[in-house]
């Protein structure tokens, strides 16, 4: 059967990895620590799906004043930290990768290493080889900006109109949106809140799905809208 898309573009945190409230809970601890109370729900309403460039002027911002200067490394610390025992992937992403015969990459706000220990923790990492793009890297402006997906379409030599991005963020949607391809909103895993895929809905993904097996059916019905 003839897929709906060239290519399948995966976010990475919340998509792949079920690592948003790890990430998000280990930032909110941090700030907090700093001077600036932060909640979880804070963390993921604030800062989810960007990447550090981009959250730190909100945090400085938010705080009134430069950012201390040991937040991110130590961010990256402990995260890494208790990835080492706590990191999963979400559910269904294994079985969907391996049963699917699109070309696939990764693009995703977060660094390169972060992204690389997860796919090796998860038996990943030969599915994609040497696509994976990160917008700490390989563009200037990160999402909701479509350059980190245009980047990965060109890379890949896929036109964007036949590439399929899986994203659990409104800013990733955004950025998919933008660079015109089709876009599926992704609620499965442990960081979704009520009214989630209502945002999803709003920042404009085409398809709102709570599990990897609607995303199969989605691809085997035909062409993107």
């Amino acid at each position: 059967m003839r897929s709906a898309c060239d290519l399948i573009i995966f976010d990475y945190d919340g998509v792949v990895a079920d690592s948003e409230l790890l990430n998000n809970l280990v930032l909110s601890e941090l700030l907090t620590e700093c001077g600036l109370p932060t909640s979880l729900d804070d963390a993921l309403s604030i800062y989810m799906g960007r990447r550090w460039l981009d959250c730190l002027p909100l945090i400085e911002d938010r705080l009134g004043g430069p950012c201390p200067g040991h937040i991110h490394g130590e961010w990256t610390r402990r995260c890494h930290a208790r990835a080492a025992s706590e990191l999963r992937p979400v559910v269904g992403f294994v079985d969907f990768l391996t049963s699917r015969g699109e070309r696939r990459c990764i693009a995703s706000s977060s660094p390169v290493g972060w992204i690389e220990m997860g796919l090796e923790r998860f038996d990943a990492r030969a599915s994609f080889g040497e696509a994976i793009f990160s917008a700490a890297v390989h563009v200037t402006r990160g999402k909701p900006h479509p350059d980190l997906f245009l980047h990965a379409a060109e890379a890949m030599g896929v036109d964007p109109a036949r590439a399929l991005v899986i994203e659990d963020t409104p800013t990733g949607v955004r950025a998919g949106v933008a660079a015109g391809m089709t876009v599926v909103g992704l609620c499965a895993g442990g960081h979704i809140r009520e009214g989630h895929g209502q945002r999803l809905r709003e920042a404009g993904a085409h398809h709102v799905v709570g599990d990897y097996r609607t995303i199969g059916r989605l691809l085997d019905v035909g062409p993107p809208p």
